[in-house]
């Protein structure tokens, strides 16, 4: 069976109509396919999500990846742009869910999606998950390992961005989250608590924590990288938008 894939950088529409940067990934044919909105970690829009949003693709999804940094330091590399972010106070929380609006949009737009539209997130990009779960019409969301949904960050970070789980009441789909026994942003207590909050509003949800992985499991370029985690994490991940967005 033929396989092929187009990935390129397009333009779309984000929070109150600016143009920004984003990364998308589709199969090569007719479709229809579904959509992923894949949601960078702090570091940024870098290599390492970009072949992310490729693996998506691979395995038939219209797959996009929004540069949220993208206002911060215009046409610089995406390690100036993290930085020029985090000097800022981060993303707020406006300004992504309009950015993370019109990828959606963007992809239920195109002829050959079948308009299901999931998102998955890393890092601080797990959180942005949880938080567009809330507010955006979305089949299906993957919180994996985002910190600050139920505790603020340390003072140390300067980040201007708070706990979310009082939103939790007005979650809209599903929500898969992957986590490390040895994290401690968030900490095990953390995805305690957010999941005995999902649990006493009847919320669907499923949470896996992997014993001896930390933060960054999923990423082969670091040295928190897990193997074994990140296999089963995948293959979760393969369940979950298999389940709710095919």
């Amino acid at each position: 069976m033929y396989e092929g894939l187009l990935a390129e950088t397009v333009q779309i529409v984000g929070h109150r109509g600016d143009q920004i940067l984003a990364y998308l990934a589709r199969p090569l044919g007719a479709g229809p396919f579904p959509g992923v909105i894949v949601v960078h970690h702090m570091p940024g829009w870098d290599d390492a999500t970009k072949e992310i949003t490729r693996r998506f693709a691979a395995k038939g999804y219209v797959a996009i990846c929004p540069h949220l940094h993208h206002r911060d330091a215009p046409g610089e590399t995406p390690d100036e742009a993290a930085a020029a972010s985090r000097a800022n106070g981060g993303v707020p929380d406006e300004r992504f869910l309009g950015d993370a609006d019109g990828a959606m949009r963007y992809v239920r737009s195109l002829t050959y999606s079948n308009r299901k539209v999931g998102m998955i997130g890393y890092c601080s990009g797990g959180r942005q998950a949880f938080l567009a779960a809330c507010n955006l019409d979305l089949d299906a969301a993957i919180d994996c390992y985002g910190g600050w949904v139920a505790a603020p960050p340390p003072q140390q970070l300067s980040l201007t961005m708070q706990p979310i789980l009082d939103k939790a009441a007005h979650l809209r789909c599903p929500v898969l989250g992957l986590f490390g026994a040895e994290d401690s942003n968030p900490s095990p207590a953390e995805v305690s608590e957010i999941a005995e909050v999902l649990r006493k509003l009847n919320k669907v949800h499923q949470f896996h924590t992997y014993q001896g992985a930390g933060h960054g499991f999923f990423s082969p370029d670091r040295p928190s990288y897990r193997v074994e985690a990140a296999k089963d994490g995948w293959a979760r991940i393969d369940d979950w938008f298999g389940r709710y967005l095919t």
